[in-house]
């Protein structure tokens, strides 16, 4: 009796952990869209550094390989990027399909390695030696972007944000004080003294300044160039 009732309370201590695995399990949150990608990203290039030859580390891995590595990508690619000699060159809506090749666009790769960046450094690099945000990565992206916009005819530019103006108001001073030269607002509002305002709820003088900043792309002529994402 004693044996088989001290089997049984074993066997329910099992059951406990049994269900507070699977409530950890539970509750474990879900990676997000953005994590799940970088997750992915992260196995494909260093799946791409294995089968380099020959083959690569990650310690020895330099912007240069970064760049190699996005030129790869191209032939994933689902971008029309038209040549310099292409009838479409600069047409941003074709009317007719033509023979260019299809490449990474753009946008694609420039989140790409945004997403790689990060994941070097969670994953033990150093900031510093990060390739994903090597100098010359950044240029190939500016240029890819450039020669992209050229060939395609859609320039990337930012709109301008225009600052909503709000209505001037003005004070009427009806009240002076010829001794301490303290002029109080007709409507209740606060004083100026020495002619710099105080305070007040009533009156007092706004005005508003627009500031509008304008983003031109400047382009440079590159015929082949264009990015998707993994």
């Amino acid at each position: 009796m004693d044996a088989t009732s001290g089997g049984g309370g074993g066997g329910g201590g099992g059951g406990v952990i049994g269900r507070s695995s699977s409530t950890n399990i539970a509750a474990a949150a879900p990676l997000s869209r953005y994590e799940s990608q970088k997750r992915r990203d992260w196995n494909t290039f260093l799946q791409y550094l294995k089968n380099h030859k020959p083959p690569l580390s990650l310690l020895r891995c330099s912007g240069a390989h970064v760049i190699e590595f996005m030129k790869y990508l191209d032939q994933f690619g689902k971008t029309k990027v038209h040549t310099l000699g292409c009838t479409f060159f600069g047409h941003p809506n074709p009317p007719a399909p033509c023979t260019c090749p299809l490449k990474q666009a753009w946008g694609s790769l420039d989140a790409l390695i945004g997403r790689l960046r990060a994941a070097y450094e969670e994953n033990g690099g150093k900031p510093e030696s990060n390739p994903f945000g090597a100098r010359a990565v950044r240029i190939y992206l500016r240029e890819v972007r450039e020669s992209q916009a050229k060939a395609r005819g859609i320039p990337y530019e930012k709109k301008k944000r225009k600052r909503p103006t709000p209505p001037t108001t003005t004070a009427t001073a009806t009240t002076s004080s010829s001794s301490s030269g303290v002029v109080v607002d007709s409507n209740g509002g606060g004083s100026s003294l020495s002619g710099h305002h105080v305070g007040g709820g009533g009156g007092g003088v706004s005005t508003t300044t627009n500031n509008h900043v304008d983003m031109v792309a400047h382009f440079h002529q590159q015929p082949n160039t264009t990015i998707t994402s993994i």
